[in-house]
């Protein structure tokens, strides 16, 4: 990982850094929303965190100059053996940030690295209560989820104790893991699941926020309780339930339970999928199994991949968030996770672009973008408790779907 001095002084140059006003009259992607303040661009892309909110856009400062900035070191404490937590203001040309960079040296002994939820797949909670209940003395905000409806995540979840949690076949794989020799990995991974008895059957998502139209998905008693027609975007007709217990179908309708809980497994249908899920009968046999690529010990996922083998692989250099992104420098087994805040006077946030470049600078190999926005909180234990030791853009801490988790048991002698 490089390092990065407590200040880096700034040359003197006369630039010519386009004001507020010239950076109105630019053009853009897409129009403005009158609702929002000047910068704000509609249409540019879709949203980039789970809030939906639409990002001021940066200014146009020409690439070389993008380097000029001034760096001031806030703080650095160490949280644990191996665990430590640096933040850091800079004063840039498109204007301030601040960063907080939490570095995990993996291989430390005592040191976890898992995923964390509030309980349940369908829930949200802030996430110091979601890294409390897991026991954990450090971590941040982890994947984009459903934040007006379910509360469920969008993509894959898998924990070292109870093992997968939730997926979906395609759509959303961009996943940091631990494999199964202790080594972490930035890649894609799907999640695959099927009736044995039925192969010809395609289940295309376990416990997700909303079963894809003309699919078929599986829903265990690790999402909660069941959640009716919202797993299924409002469909009401051509689906389908089936009930599987002890490897047998149990009960098969057209109404979608909702508010409480359920034994076993349940197998939702619509459209196609409902329609293929009129092959189970009662009593049948339904042997339900699931797995994930390469069988990974924990996994998350983010929406983005920002950094593989060292290049930038995203290319929105316009819109600004607070952002979350984690990352991997395997020369020194260290784990980069950063927290950009934004939507604050102090700090405007960073662009997708940015966030890439500045894993790279923070040496990461591979590196993937997480929810942001309101979303993005880091938390550590100091003074003997977890404290938030960013700055949340809502002001507080947003209930988020899950983190990545950082939990540290002093190694006996």
């Amino acid at each position: 990982m490089r390092s990065f001095p407590s200040v880096v002084l700034v040359c003197a140059l006369t630039l010519a850094v386009p004001s507020a006003s010239a950076d109105r009259s630019r053009p853009h992607d897409g129009p403005r929303d009158a609702g929002r303040p000047d910068g704000y661009v509609q249409g540019t892309n879709r949203p980039q965190t789970s809030d939906g909110v639409v990002g001021p856009a940066a200014r146009d400062v020409p690439l070389l100059l993008r380097s000029v900035r001034e760096t001031r070191s806030l703080r650095t404490w160490k949280v644990v053996p191996g665990v430590a937590v640096t933040t850091w203001d800079e004063r840039t040309l498109r204007g301030p940030i601040r960063a907080t960079l939490m570095t995990v040296k993996w291989r430390t002994r005592g040191l976890t690295v898992d995923y964390a939820n509030p309980g349940s797949v369908g829930r949200t909670a802030p996430v110091s209560s979601i890294l409390a209940r897991d026991r954990a003395v450090a971590g941040v905000n982890g994947d984009f989820f459903d934040i007006g409806d379910t509360g469920a995540p969008l993509g894959l979840g898998r924990d070292r104790q109870l093992g997968l949690l939730h997926g979906r076949l395609e759509g959303w794989n961009a996943a940091f893991s631990f494999g199964r020799r202790g080594w972490p990995d930035i890649g894609p991974l799907a999640t695959h699941a099927r009736i044995r008895e039925h192969p010809d059957i395609t289940i295309t998502s376990v416990n997700s926020a909303e079963v894809e139209p003309d699919g078929v998905g599986v829903y265990t008693p690790a999402w909660g309780d069941a959640s009716g027609y919202r797993w299924t975007g409002g469909q009401r007709r051509e689906v389908r339930i089936v009930q599987v217990i002890d490897g047998r179908v149990a009960f098969v309708g057209t109404r979608l339970p909702a508010g409480r809980p359920y034994r076993d497994t349940l197998l939702v249908g619509r459209g196609d999928g409902a329609r293929q899920l009129a092959a189970l009968g009662r009593g049948s046999r339904a042997t339900v199994t699931s797995y994930v690529d390469g069988q990974p010990r924990m996994a998350i996922t983010g929406n983005k991949f920002l950094v593989r083998d060292g290049l930038v692989t995203v290319v929105d250099d316009l819109e600004m968030h607070p952002r979350t992104a984690i990352g991997i420098d395997r020369d020194t087994r260290t784990l980069l996770l950063l927290t950009i805040d934004g939507r604050q006077s102090f700090s405007r946030g960073y662009t997708m672009v940015e966030l890439a470049e500045k894993m790279i600078d923070l040496g990461a190999d591979e590196s993937l973008n997480l929810d942001g926005g309101g979303s993005t909180t880091m938390v550590a234990r100091r003074a003997g408790r977890l404290q938030v030791v960013n700055s949340p853009s809502d002001g507080f801490q947003r209930s988020v779907a899950n983190a990545i988790s950082i939990r540290y048991r002093k190694p006996r002698r």
